[in-house]
């Protein structure tokens, strides 16, 4: 009798051995990876380090554009270097972001939402709102950032508008070294 406990015992044991590894090997195999991506743009020299969900793009949809990165959603953040030296940089940021709202927002009411030196150079930010009921409100925010060598534009456009969106683009743009 002590025999066949033994055995079923043993067979209980390794059968939750068994059990417990395959649940841990699924849990690792379908766990979003721990890592977040790097973004590399050797034109523009610049890098930044992608949230979860965000992957680099091909091509940017913007012609000049050296890279782009997209969460998958609607929101995207592309760069490229700015060719010669950038006088004042509050004011090519500006123009920049009026002609890129042109572009990409298109809205019947465009305001400003940010705007502000940062550390290496300076940024703002434009909300779009449209009178139509397709449309919902959309973010641009533009980033110049100025180096000794060269200087960097980089453009973040979110649409649909949403805070967590915003704060996970604007963490890629501020993360670009």
């Amino acid at each position: 009798m002590w025999r066949r406990v033994a055995v079923v015992l043993a067979a209980l044991i390794a059968g939750a051995g068994l059990v417990t590894g395959a649940a841990v090997a699924a849990l690792r195999l379908t766990a979003p990876p721990e890592r977040t991506g790097l973004m590399r743009d050797a034109q523009a020299g610049v890098t930044a380090t992608l949230p979860q969900g965000w992957s680099t793009g091909a091509v940017a949809p913007v012609t000049g554009f050296t890279s782009v990165v997209r969460d998958g959603r609607g929101a995207l953040v592309m760069a490229r270097p700015v060719p010669g030296p950038v006088g004042d940089v509050r004011k090519a940021t500006a123009e920049a972001a009026e002609l890129y709202s042109r572009l990409l927002l298109m809205g019947d009411r465009v305001s400003v939402v940010d705007d502000r030196r940062t550390a290496d150079g300076h940024t703002r930010a434009l909300r779009a709102e449209y009178k139509d009921v397709v449309n919902r409100p959309a973010f641009l925010r533009v980033m110049l950032v100025t180096r000794t060598d060269r200087s960097v534009l980089l453009v973040g456009l979110l649409q649909p508008e949403d805070e967590s969106r915003r704060q996970a683009l604007d963490e890629v743009m501020a993360s670009v070294r």
